[in-house]
């Protein structure tokens, strides 16, 4: 409600893929797609419904050629036996090969967390996008919290003080996640003031307006 134009947001799929919120807007009367994070629903974590959801949502947005804003705050796909049987990653490998498909404007808004292969599917990375992040954002392959035991495991068990050996590679590894470094390196445009969402959203809708194309949107081959 902070950052549409006011009563515009139409919600779409409420009950399924609860991970992410999707929905019809408008950003200074302009109509665009708009696809939310939803932490309180597995933490973020994709499932198999979400991933379709969010393919769905997406076709939706190519098809009828609307911008796409996408507010970001993923720990990644769920995993385990269920995840596997629910072919989770299958589901997941669809959607980020709709997002690599869509050549629709398309804004991300990285608000935490962009962790893991759902983070891979916020936007395509080859082309022409805005990419905006909070100073609460951080990301990475995986997150952290869990993610040392695996990855430095034999590192973290062979020292002397594993507490201690712990902390030192936590110490070192959250220093890459900062956004502060990839805005260094211009990876995203910038890092915002939260209160400044709105104002750069309109603007990138007033942008994204004028590239819109008539005709019909094809889709390629997906897995």
């Amino acid at each position: 409600q902070a950052l549409v134009d006011d009563g515009s947001f139409f919600e779409i799929g409420r009950q399924w893929g609860c991970a992410i919120v999707t929905g019809l807007a408008r950003l200074d009367g302009w109509p665009v797609a708009v696809i939310a994070s939803d932490p309180y629903f597995h933490g973020g974590g994709w499932d198999s419904a979400t991933a379709e959801k969010f393919t769905r949502f997406v076709d939706l947005a190519q098809t009828f050629h609307l911008p796409v804003v996408n507010l970001v705050d993923t720990a990644g796909f769920l995993i385990g036996q269920e995840a596997e049987q629910a072919a989770t990653m299958r589901h997941g490998v669809r959607a980020l090969a709709a997002v690599y498909q869509a050549t629709v404007p398309w804004c991300s808004v990285i608000l935490r967390r962009a962790y893991g292969m759902s983070a891979a599917a916020h936007q395509h990375m080859g082309r022409f996008n805005c990419r905006y992040a909070w100073p609460s954002a951080n990301w990475g392959a995986m997150p952290i919290e869990g993610g040392l035991e695996v990855a430095y495991k034999a590192e973290i068990e062979g020292a002397d003080d594993p507490v201690q050996k712990r902390a030192e590679i936590e110490q070192r590894v959250r220093s890459l996640t900062s956004p502060f470094r990839s805005a260094e390196a211009f990876v995203i445009e910038d890092i915002i003031d939260p209160r400044e969402t709105r104002t750069l959203l309109c603007e990138f809708a007033n942008l994204a307006a004028p590239l819109r194309e008539a005709g019909i949107s094809r889709f390629g081959i997906r897995p």
